[in-house]
């Protein structure tokens, strides 16, 4: 069992706390811990998300993100290159395998001399196989998540790194920032197993009303990895802070998962009344709220390259790289 503790920005931009993070996560019983590879000068600049566009009724079309708040606000999250690999070196005498995602193909040459042997691909970027190409060419192990992807492009993400003999895993995401429990849609798991057999849950539930329940849901569904994002401050301490659980989670799932099968069910069916609500589809549309983060999240980060902005999914992103070194 695979249990992924997703740090994200819950450091803050302090790696004291990024420390203290990486011990609570060994102490509860995960087996990775993840962060991000993300820079401010990344950040693409995209028109249509600096206003927004609600509609009178309140719906939300287009998220309003402005570029230089973004920036600004990234600016104080970013951990070094040379914060990275302290991060490999103190994950791995805590026991733990160290992650990272990938947002772009710019960062590939630095982190790939970090010492990680898996990378992670965001859920926004599963179609984007130059980016993927470029991972699976200088890593051991790609773990993608499928949230917000459309199934032709998790499909042909999967084929590539079958056909290349690239080990890989496929997460089950909902795209909700928090996800319901209604709209978990776990059934998908079946769906990704068709063409993986590692496959698992990146979870995105509010922690204070759903604990992890979609977490245990998922392993007694076959889910062999669990990625949830994990912090040691409190709820209202950074911007995941909501949807990050803690070390007695962690435990908690670790626990579960060592259950056999029909003890696991009988804490499915005295702990968990949302359960059959959580199976949903296998097959489904993406929802209007889905639709409307992918917009915003898929091409967040880009490769500038001579005042341009290169899309990982982009052919042109195949020659960042090679200009990358």
């Amino acid at each position: 069992m695979r249990l992924i503790a997703e740090f994200c920005q819950n450091h803050n931009g302090d790696f004291d706390t990024l420390l203290r993070m990486v011990d609570a996560a060994a102490e509860g019983g995960a087996t990775h811990a993840k962060v991000q590879t993300i820079f401010a000068d990344d950040v693409a600049f995209r028109d249509r998300f600096e206003q927004g566009q609600t509609d009178p009724d309140g719906t939300v079309n287009t998220i309003k993100r402005p570029y230089q708040a973004e920036v600004e606000r990234l600016r104080g999250l970013e951990l070094s290159y040379e914060q990275q690999r302290r991060f490999v070196d103190a994950c791995r005498a805590a026991g733990l395998e160290p992650l990272t995602t990938a947002f772009n193909l710019t960062c590939i040459p630095h982190i790939s001399e970090l010492g990680w042997s898996s990378v992670k691909v965001a859920s926004y970027d599963c179609g984007s196989l130059p980016l993927i190409e470029a991972l699976a060419a200088r890593f051991q192990e790609i773990i993608l998540s499928t949230g917000a992807s459309y199934d032709h492009e998790i499909e042909a993400a999967a084929t590539y790194l079958r056909d290349r003999g690239t080990r890989f895993s496929l997460l089950h995401c909902v795209t909700i920032y928090p996800t319901p429990l209604a709209d978990m849609n776990l059934a998908r798991l079946n769906y990704l197993r068709n063409l993986c057999p590692s496959v698992g849950l990146s979870d995105h539930s509010l922690v204070a009303r759903d604990g992890v329940k979609a977490a245990l849901a998922a392993i007694h569904l076959g889910a062999d990895t669990i990625e949830r994002h994990f912090t040691v401050l409190a709820p209202d301490q950074s911007r995941d802070g909501p949807v990050s659980i803690r070390k007695e989670h962690l435990r908690q799932i670790r626990d579960f998962a060592s259950l056999s099968h029909d003890d696991q069910k009988h804490v499915i069916d005295t702990e968990i009344p949302e359960f059959s609500a959580m199976i949903g589809a296998a097959s489904r549309p993406l929802s209007h709220a889905e639709l409307v983060n992918r917009d915003y999240y898929r091409g967040r980060f880009c490769n500038k390259v001579d005042g341009q902005q290169v899309f990982n999914w982009e052919d042109g992103a195949r020659m960042v790289l090679a200009r990358a070194g």
